[in-house]
C-alpha cells in the first residue's frame, strides 16, 4: 500500500523497520556486534567473517535501505540519516540490553558514524572498514583525490543500466563482493545513496566530533580511500585508531581476518 507507507513514513517521520539476519544468536551472548554491509551488497557479504567469530558473540547483519530484504521506497534519499534512523528503530525493536559493536564497511562505516552521532547511548564501539570519508566540497584550483572520486561518482550515476550490467562481471573478476547485487529493483536506491550518503555526507567532520572508540582498518590498495583524511581524523580526535593492512576495498581474503582479530581483540579474547 505505497499510499499508507509513504504517509507513515514520509509524512509522519516513522523509521522504516530493517531486515535482520540473526547469524549468531547465544543464550547469554557475551557482547553484540552489528554488521553493516557496503553499497550494493546485504549482510551476507559478511559470511565469511561469520565463522571467524566466537559462539558466544550475538551476531547481527542488517540489510540497509533499498538492498537485500529491506524496504526500498522509490520516494528515499537514502541518505546516511535515513539509514542511521532506520537502523536506531531497528536496533531498538530488537530489545538489546548492552550497548553494541558496529562493524560498517564502506556505505556502511558512513552510517555507523551517523548511529553513533544520533544514537550514543546504543554504542559500545565502532570499527570502520575502508570508510569513503570525503571533505566537504570545495572550490580548488587543483583537484583534490576526494573531488576527483566524487566526479566519478557522479558520472556513474547518470548510467544506472551499466552498472546494472557491469556489476556481475565486477563480481566475477572478484573486484566485489560475492553478494553485490545491482538490478532493476535496487539500482534507484544505488545511485541516490551514492549521491545522498557517499557523493554529499558530512561523516568525515561527524567522526571527528564523536567521542566512542573507533577503530579504522583500510586497505594500502584501496582506490577511493583518502588516506590523508585518515591520518588527520586520526590526530585529532584521540578516540580514533587506525589500521593499515595490504588490501583493497572489499573485505574479502586477509581482510577477513584482520577485522575478525580485531572484533576478538575488543571483546578481550585471545587470537
Amino acid at each position: 500500500m505505497p499510499f499508507f507507507d509513504k504517509l507513515i513514513h514520509r509524512y509522519l517521520h516513522v523509521p522504516y523497520q530493517l531486515h535482520v539476519t540473526a547469524f549468531s544468536k547465544p543464550k547469554r551472548p557475551r557482547g553484540t556486534v552489528v554488521l553493516l554491509h557496503g553499497i550494493g551488497n546485504t549482510a551476507q557479504s559478511w559470511q565469511e567473517l561469520i565463522s571467524l567469530l566466537p559462539d558466544d558473540l550475538r551476531i547481527i547483519g542488517v540489510d540497509l535501505l533499498g538492498f537485500g530484504k529491506s524496504p526500498k521506497p522509490t520516494w528515499l534519499t537514502y541518505d546516511a540519516t535515513q539509514q542511521a534512523r532506520a537502523l536506531g528503530a531497528t536496533l531498538l525493536r530488537l530489545g538489546l540490553n548492552r550497548r553494541v559493536m558496529i562493524v560498517g564497511h564502506s556505505l556502511g562505516a558512513l552510517v555507523a558514524v551517523e548511529t553513533a552521532k544520533r544514537y550514543r547511548p546504543l554504542i559500545r564501539q565502532l570499527i570502520l572498514c575502508s570508510p569513503p570519508f570525503y571533505a566537504v566540497n570545495k572550490d580548488r584550483f587543483i583537484p583534490a583525490q576526494d573531488d576527483i572520486l566524487k566526479e566519478l561518482y557522479r558520472a556513474a550515476r547518470k548510467h544506472p543500466k551499466q552498472l546494472v550490467a557491469l556489476s556481475p562481471l565486477a563480481v566475477k573478476l572478484g573486484i566485489a563482493n560475492k553478494s553485490l547485487t545491482i538490478n532493476d529493483d535496487n539500482v534507484s536506491a544505488y545511485t541516490q545513496a551514492l549521491g545522498s550518503s557517499i557523493i554529499n555526507q558530512t561523516a568525515l567532520s561527524d567522526a571527528g566530533s564523536l567521542r566512542v572508540p573507533i577503530r579504522i582498518i583500510y586497505g594500502s590498495l584501496d582506490p577511493v580511500v583518502v588516506r590523508g583524511h585518515i591520518i588527520k581524523l586520526s590526530k585529532s580526535n584521540k578516540n580514533v585508531t587506525v589500521r593499515r593492512i595490504l588490501a583493497g576495498h572489499e573485505v574479502v581474503g586477509r581482510y577477513v581476518k584482520v577485522v575478525a582479530d580485531e572484533i576478538n581483540r575488543l571483546f578481550g579474547y585471545r587470537s
